[in-house]
Protein backbone atom coordinates (compact mmCIF):
# COMPACT_ATOMS: atom_id res chain seq x y z
CA UNK A 1 0.00 0.00 0.00
CA UNK A 2 1.31 3.48 -0.91
CA UNK A 3 2.31 5.59 2.09
CA UNK A 4 1.46 9.29 2.03
CA UNK A 5 3.06 11.53 4.66
CA UNK A 6 0.89 14.03 6.52
CA UNK A 7 -1.03 16.21 4.10
CA UNK A 8 -1.37 19.65 5.68
CA UNK A 9 -4.27 21.63 4.24
CA UNK A 10 -4.46 24.69 6.45
CA UNK A 11 -2.38 27.56 7.77
CA UNK A 12 -3.39 30.71 9.67
CA UNK A 13 -4.87 33.46 7.52
CA UNK A 14 -5.47 31.04 4.63
CA UNK A 15 -9.16 31.85 4.19
CA UNK A 16 -8.67 35.53 3.41
CA UNK A 17 -8.24 37.73 0.37
CA UNK A 18 -4.45 37.60 0.92
CA UNK A 19 -3.58 34.00 1.83
CA UNK A 20 -0.16 34.33 3.47
CA UNK A 21 1.16 33.57 6.94
CA UNK A 22 4.65 34.15 8.34
CA UNK A 23 6.03 33.23 11.75
CA UNK A 24 9.33 32.86 13.61
CA UNK A 25 9.70 29.36 15.06
CA UNK A 26 12.11 27.45 17.30
CA UNK A 27 12.53 23.74 16.57
CA UNK A 28 14.31 21.61 19.15
CA UNK A 29 13.32 18.30 17.58
CA UNK A 30 12.73 19.10 13.94
CA UNK A 31 9.39 18.65 12.18
CA UNK A 32 7.77 15.46 10.85
CA UNK A 33 7.55 14.53 7.16
CA UNK A 34 4.64 16.24 5.43
CA UNK A 35 3.40 17.75 2.18
CA UNK A 36 0.92 20.46 1.26
CA UNK A 37 -0.53 22.13 -1.83
CA UNK A 38 0.54 25.63 -0.83
CA UNK A 39 3.99 27.18 -1.09
CA UNK A 40 6.46 27.66 1.74
CA UNK A 41 9.79 29.30 2.32
CA UNK A 42 11.99 29.12 5.40
CA UNK A 43 14.98 31.16 6.48
CA UNK A 44 17.32 30.05 9.27
CA UNK A 45 18.60 32.69 11.70
CA UNK A 46 20.13 30.46 14.37
CA UNK A 47 21.01 26.83 15.11
CA UNK A 48 21.89 23.95 12.83
CA UNK A 49 20.16 20.96 11.33
CA UNK A 50 19.14 19.28 8.09
CA UNK A 51 16.14 19.23 5.82
CA UNK A 52 15.01 16.43 3.53
CA UNK A 53 13.03 17.36 0.40
CA UNK A 54 11.85 14.39 -1.62
CA UNK A 55 14.48 12.23 0.10
CA UNK A 56 17.39 14.60 -0.69
CA UNK A 57 19.05 16.16 2.38
CA UNK A 58 20.69 19.53 2.71
CA UNK A 59 22.25 21.30 5.67
CA UNK A 60 20.44 24.10 7.49
CA UNK A 61 22.50 26.81 9.16
CA UNK A 62 22.17 30.58 9.63
CA UNK A 63 21.58 32.09 6.19
CA UNK A 64 19.93 29.00 4.65
CA UNK A 65 16.84 29.85 2.59
CA UNK A 66 14.62 26.99 1.38
CA UNK A 67 11.72 27.17 -1.07
CA UNK A 68 9.34 24.21 -0.89
CA UNK A 69 7.09 23.65 -3.87
CA UNK A 70 3.59 22.13 -3.73
CA UNK A 71 3.34 18.41 -2.90
CA UNK A 72 7.05 17.98 -2.14
CA UNK A 73 7.58 15.74 0.89
CA UNK A 74 9.83 17.52 3.35
CA UNK A 75 11.09 16.93 6.88
CA UNK A 76 13.33 18.93 9.22
CA UNK A 77 15.94 17.48 11.59
CA UNK A 78 17.54 19.56 14.34
CA UNK A 79 21.17 18.86 15.25
CA UNK A 80 21.33 17.28 18.75
CA UNK A 81 21.92 19.93 21.38
CA UNK A 82 20.88 22.75 19.03
CA UNK A 83 17.68 24.70 18.44
CA UNK A 84 16.78 25.69 14.90
CA UNK A 85 15.35 29.20 14.81
CA UNK A 86 13.81 30.01 11.45
CA UNK A 87 11.17 32.05 9.70
CA UNK A 88 8.45 30.04 7.97
CA UNK A 89 6.12 31.59 5.43
CA UNK A 90 3.14 29.74 3.94
CA UNK A 91 1.31 31.27 1.00
CA UNK A 92 -1.05 30.39 -1.81
CA UNK A 93 0.23 29.20 -5.16
CA UNK A 94 -2.09 31.81 -6.68
CA UNK A 95 0.15 34.62 -5.41
CA UNK A 96 2.74 33.46 -7.94
CA UNK A 97 0.58 31.90 -10.63
CA UNK A 98 -1.61 34.96 -10.85
CA UNK A 99 1.26 37.39 -11.31
CA UNK A 100 0.98 37.66 -15.07
CA UNK A 101 2.88 40.95 -15.34
CA UNK A 102 6.15 39.75 -16.81
CA UNK A 103 7.88 39.08 -13.51
CA UNK A 104 8.08 35.37 -14.20
CA UNK A 105 7.56 34.26 -10.59
CA UNK A 106 5.12 31.54 -11.63
CA UNK A 107 8.11 29.82 -13.24
CA UNK A 108 9.47 29.09 -9.76
CA UNK A 109 6.84 26.37 -9.40
CA UNK A 110 8.03 24.53 -12.49
CA UNK A 111 10.27 21.44 -12.15
CA UNK A 112 13.91 22.47 -12.07
CA UNK A 113 17.35 20.92 -11.66
CA UNK A 114 18.27 23.89 -9.46
CA UNK A 115 18.53 23.19 -5.76
CA UNK A 116 15.49 24.16 -3.64
CA UNK A 117 17.74 25.96 -1.17
CA UNK A 118 20.73 28.26 -0.93
CA UNK A 119 22.79 29.75 1.89
CA UNK A 120 23.28 33.51 1.92
CA UNK A 121 26.41 35.08 3.39
CA UNK A 122 27.71 38.58 4.06
CA UNK A 123 25.61 41.69 3.32
CA UNK A 124 23.06 39.70 1.32
CA UNK A 125 22.43 37.49 4.34
CA UNK A 126 21.68 40.59 6.40
CA UNK A 127 19.32 41.86 3.69
CA UNK A 128 17.41 38.58 3.64
CA UNK A 129 17.12 38.61 7.42
CA UNK A 130 15.82 42.18 7.31
CA UNK A 131 13.22 41.30 4.66
CA UNK A 132 11.97 38.30 6.65
CA UNK A 133 11.81 40.29 9.89
CA UNK A 134 10.03 43.16 8.15
CA UNK A 135 7.50 40.76 6.63
CA UNK A 136 6.71 39.44 10.10
CA UNK A 137 6.37 42.98 11.45
CA UNK A 138 4.02 44.01 8.64
CA UNK A 139 2.03 40.79 8.94
CA UNK A 140 1.41 41.43 12.64
CA UNK A 141 0.56 45.10 12.12
CA UNK A 142 -2.24 47.10 10.54
CA UNK A 143 -0.41 49.96 8.84
CA UNK A 144 -1.69 51.44 5.54
CA UNK A 145 -0.53 49.52 2.45
CA UNK A 146 0.28 46.52 4.60
CA UNK A 147 -0.62 43.93 1.93
CA UNK A 148 1.20 45.83 -0.78
CA UNK A 149 4.40 45.82 1.25
CA UNK A 150 4.00 42.16 2.18
CA UNK A 151 3.68 41.30 -1.51
CA UNK A 152 6.77 43.35 -2.34
CA UNK A 153 8.82 41.71 0.42
CA UNK A 154 7.72 38.23 -0.67
CA UNK A 155 8.69 38.88 -4.28
CA UNK A 156 12.07 40.34 -3.37
CA UNK A 157 12.90 37.36 -1.16
CA UNK A 158 12.02 34.86 -3.88
CA UNK A 159 13.87 36.80 -6.58
CA UNK A 160 17.01 37.09 -4.43
CA UNK A 161 16.78 33.37 -3.61
CA UNK A 162 16.50 32.37 -7.26
CA UNK A 163 19.35 34.67 -8.32
CA UNK A 164 21.60 33.33 -5.58
CA UNK A 165 21.02 29.66 -6.37
CA UNK A 166 21.52 30.32 -10.09
CA UNK A 167 24.79 32.10 -9.37
CA UNK A 168 25.98 29.24 -7.18
CA UNK A 169 24.99 26.67 -9.80
CA UNK A 170 26.89 28.62 -12.48
CA UNK A 171 29.94 28.96 -10.24
CA UNK A 172 29.82 25.24 -9.51
CA UNK A 173 29.64 24.41 -13.20
CA UNK A 174 32.61 26.66 -13.95
CA UNK A 175 34.58 25.05 -11.14
CA UNK A 176 34.01 21.65 -12.79
CA UNK A 177 32.24 19.84 -9.95
CA UNK A 178 32.70 16.09 -9.91
CA UNK A 179 29.88 14.54 -11.93
CA UNK A 180 29.42 12.00 -9.15
CA UNK A 181 27.88 14.77 -7.07
CA UNK A 182 25.09 15.46 -9.56
CA UNK A 183 22.55 12.96 -8.16
CA UNK A 184 22.84 14.67 -4.76
CA UNK A 185 21.95 18.10 -6.12
CA UNK A 186 18.46 17.42 -7.44
CA UNK A 187 15.64 15.08 -6.40
CA UNK A 188 15.61 11.84 -8.30
CA UNK A 189 12.81 11.14 -10.76
CA UNK A 190 11.66 8.32 -8.52
CA UNK A 191 11.01 10.65 -5.60
CA UNK A 192 9.36 13.63 -7.33
CA UNK A 193 6.42 13.88 -9.72
CA UNK A 194 7.25 13.57 -13.39
CA UNK A 195 7.46 16.98 -15.09
CA UNK A 196 4.49 15.94 -17.26
CA UNK A 197 2.29 16.02 -14.15
CA UNK A 198 2.83 19.71 -13.44
CA UNK A 199 1.02 21.12 -16.48
CA UNK A 200 -2.01 19.09 -15.42
CA UNK A 201 -1.82 20.25 -11.80
CA UNK A 202 -1.34 23.86 -12.89
CA UNK A 203 -4.24 23.62 -15.34
CA UNK A 204 -6.54 22.37 -12.60
CA UNK A 205 -5.40 25.16 -10.25
CA UNK A 206 -6.14 27.75 -12.93
CA UNK A 207 -9.45 26.29 -14.12
CA UNK A 208 -11.11 24.62 -11.11
CA UNK A 209 -13.92 27.18 -11.31
CA UNK A 210 -14.91 25.74 -14.69
CA UNK A 211 -16.46 22.37 -15.35
CA UNK A 212 -13.56 19.91 -15.29
CA UNK A 213 -13.62 16.20 -16.06
CA UNK A 214 -10.96 13.55 -16.41
CA UNK A 215 -12.09 13.06 -20.02
CA UNK A 216 -11.39 16.72 -20.80
CA UNK A 217 -7.96 16.49 -19.20
CA UNK A 218 -7.25 13.27 -21.08
CA UNK A 219 -8.00 14.91 -24.41
CA UNK A 220 -6.05 18.08 -23.58
CA UNK A 221 -2.89 16.39 -22.29
CA UNK A 222 -2.85 13.24 -24.40
CA UNK A 223 -2.98 10.81 -21.48
CA UNK A 224 -5.50 8.12 -20.69
CA UNK A 225 -8.17 8.86 -18.11
CA UNK A 226 -6.83 6.13 -15.85
CA UNK A 227 -3.26 7.45 -16.06
CA UNK A 228 -4.28 11.04 -15.28
CA UNK A 229 -6.32 9.80 -12.33
CA UNK A 230 -3.31 7.80 -11.15
CA UNK A 231 -0.75 10.63 -11.39
CA UNK A 232 -3.05 13.09 -9.61
CA UNK A 233 -3.43 10.62 -6.76
CA UNK A 234 0.33 9.98 -6.69
CA UNK A 235 1.11 13.70 -6.61
CA UNK A 236 -1.56 15.07 -4.27
CA UNK A 237 -2.58 12.03 -2.24
CA UNK A 238 -6.19 12.70 -3.29
CA UNK A 239 -8.56 11.56 -5.98
CA UNK A 240 -9.27 13.98 -8.82
CA UNK A 241 -12.72 14.83 -7.48
CA UNK A 242 -11.47 15.35 -3.93
CA UNK A 243 -8.63 17.54 -5.22
CA UNK A 244 -10.96 19.79 -7.24
CA UNK A 245 -13.42 20.03 -4.36
CA UNK A 246 -10.60 21.06 -2.03
CA UNK A 247 -9.56 23.90 -4.34
CA UNK A 248 -13.15 25.09 -4.73
CA UNK A 249 -13.87 24.95 -1.00
CA UNK A 250 -10.68 26.85 -0.20
CA UNK A 251 -11.72 29.63 -2.56
CA UNK A 252 -15.27 29.55 -1.20
CA UNK A 253 -14.02 29.86 2.38
CA UNK A 254 -12.01 32.93 1.42
CA UNK A 255 -14.98 34.55 -0.33
CA UNK A 256 -17.31 33.85 2.60
CA UNK A 257 -14.92 35.60 4.97
CA UNK A 258 -13.72 38.48 2.79
CA UNK A 259 -16.80 39.43 0.71
CA UNK A 260 -20.54 40.00 1.05
CA UNK A 261 -21.42 37.65 -1.82
CA UNK A 262 -24.50 35.57 -1.19
CA UNK A 263 -23.84 31.91 -0.49
CA UNK A 264 -25.43 30.99 -3.81
CA UNK A 265 -23.13 33.41 -5.65
CA UNK A 266 -20.12 31.98 -3.82
CA UNK A 267 -21.10 28.46 -4.88
CA UNK A 268 -21.34 29.51 -8.52
CA UNK A 269 -18.18 31.63 -8.41
CA UNK A 270 -15.96 28.75 -7.25
CA UNK A 271 -17.32 26.23 -9.75
CA UNK A 272 -20.18 24.35 -8.09
CA UNK A 273 -23.06 24.15 -10.52
CA UNK A 274 -25.48 23.33 -7.75
CA UNK A 275 -25.93 25.17 -4.46
CA UNK A 276 -27.25 21.98 -2.88
CA UNK A 277 -24.06 20.10 -3.80
CA UNK A 278 -21.90 22.97 -2.55
CA UNK A 279 -23.74 23.16 0.80
CA UNK A 280 -23.56 19.40 1.31
CA UNK A 281 -19.82 19.11 0.54
CA UNK A 282 -19.01 22.25 2.53
CA UNK A 283 -20.83 20.88 5.57
CA UNK A 284 -19.10 17.50 5.23
CA UNK A 285 -15.62 19.06 5.03
CA UNK A 286 -15.99 22.05 7.36
CA UNK A 287 -18.44 20.66 9.91
CA UNK A 288 -20.88 23.56 9.46
CA UNK A 289 -23.04 25.18 6.80
CA UNK A 290 -21.58 28.09 4.78
CA UNK A 291 -23.46 30.86 6.60
CA UNK A 292 -22.38 29.52 9.99
CA UNK A 293 -18.79 29.45 8.73
CA UNK A 294 -19.04 33.07 7.62
CA UNK A 295 -20.33 34.17 11.02
CA UNK A 296 -17.71 32.15 12.88
CA UNK A 297 -14.72 33.33 10.84
CA UNK A 298 -15.51 36.98 10.23
CA UNK A 299 -14.00 39.45 12.69
CA UNK A 300 -16.49 41.22 14.92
Amino acid sequence: MTFFPDYLKNYPNMDTAFPLHISLNSLKQGFRAHRHDFLEFSYVVDGRGWESINDVKHEMLPGTFTFVQPYQVHEIFTEPGSTLVLYNCNFSMDLLMGAGHGDGLADLIEPSSLEPYTTFTGPTQERIRFLAADMLKEYAGDEPWRLTLLQARLKELLVRFDRERRARAAAGAEAGLDSMEAPLRAPSSASKPSPSVWPIIHYIHRNYREELTLSQLSERFGMSVSRISEVIKETTGQTFVHFVHDLRLRHASSLLVSTDYSVVDVALEVGFGSYKTFARIFRERKGMVPMAYRKAKRPL
